[in-house]
């Protein structure tokens, strides 16, 4: 696997003797690829940023099959970030999935996983992998027929309507009222859209966000809702504090991300008015600024460490390619 045409190098150079080279894959540079170019750097440890439209795979040929990413830095990662899947086309995306696969068939490690990446952002597949692993999550019904989903809203009194994919609070929408709820969904069944319709939990605004790394959870911050709102996004507004987790709910997150397979997770916990505490979803991608900026935690530096002892255990890989684009 070769390194992107114009990318971000961090960290110093090093050979395979003295630290570890990772290809950092990402939509874009920004806060969280310097955090983890900062803890490598101050790990020994170098790693060049990529787009994933830089990818390319070679199959037969004269020369041997592999896969690139068309730079000037032309040294073989030892392990994998792929820290965001940018929007795409279904094609795109698939590809860029496909191409993640197929570096972990190689042995390449690669984190998250693949397809701890497929399963955690898609909603409906999160959520049967935690009822199967029998966590406690919302009553959820998903299904592509508007009149079930109708009737699953008057059942069920106060839900929220979620896309399937989806990330920091964006097309949630929480409804009580049947004729809102058919003014929400009538436009999603004209897009073919899937329903996902889930019992709101009454959870007084706010809820617990879980950062898991490897078999432990590094740390967890509450998020309160921002007035008038009952998201508690920090991305839209919503306030975070550090807070101490007690040993169930510690297991409940570290149960969460090994149930979708997850080497690190941000696990969204949902403490409920009566006492009963909800995983309400696990995200395989995370972002971690504001916990970082709640507790202080070097998070950056402990997905690194996490890594990078994947990667040095790691002593049987088929070729990984590297040459000129």
């Amino acid at each position: 696997m070769r390194v992107a045409s114009t990318p971000t190098c961090c960290g110093r150079r090093s050979s395979k003797a003295d630290g570890v080279h990772l290809a950092i894959l990402s939509a874009r540079t920004g806060w969280h690829t310097d955090e983890l170019c900062r803890a490598l750097a101050e790990r020994g440890h170098t790693a060049v940023v990529s787009r994933y439209e830089e990818l390319r795979a070679s199959i037969g040929g004269d020369s041997a099959s592999g896969l690139q990413l068309t730079s000037a830095d032309v040294r073989t990662p030892d392990a994998v970030l792929a820290r965001i899947i940018p929007n795409g086309s279904l094609e795109q995306i698939i590809f860029r999935l496909d191409a993640l696969h197929w570096l972990e068939a190689r042995g390449v490690p690669v984190m998250n996983a693949p397809k701890a990446i497929e399963r955690t952002v898609d909603k409906f597949y999160t959520s049967a992998l935690l009822h199967d692993a029998g966590l406690p999550t919302p009553e959820t019904v998903v299904c592509e027929d508007l009149t079930t989903a109708m009737v699953v809203v008057r059942r069920m009194g106060d839900v929220v309507i979620k896309p399937i994919f989806g990330s920091m609070g964006h097309g949630l929408v929480r409804v009580t009222d049947p004729d809102v709820a058919f003014r929400v969904l009538r436009p999603l069944e004209q897009t073919r859209a899937v329903f996902y319709v889930q019992e709101a939990i009454d959870h007084d605004g706010r809820d617990i966000r879980a950062f898991v790394v490897g078999d432990r959870v590094i740390g967890a911050i509450e998020r309160r809702a921002p007035p008038g709102d009952w998201r508690t996004n920090v991305s839209r507004g919503g306030s975070a504090r550090a807070v101490d987790l007690c040993d169930a709910d510690r297991d409940l997150a570290l149960r969460a991300a090994a149930a979708v397979g997850a080497d690190y997770a941000g696990v969204d916990l949902l403490p409920a008015r009566d006492g009963r505490m909800f995983v309400l979803e696990v995200n395989g991608i995370p972002g971690w600024q504001g916990l970082q900026r709640a507790t202080g935690i070097d998070v950056a530096g402990m997905i690194v460490e996490q890594l990078t002892a994947t990667a040095g255990r790691v002593t049987d890989r088929l070729p990984c390619r590297l040459s000129p684009a």
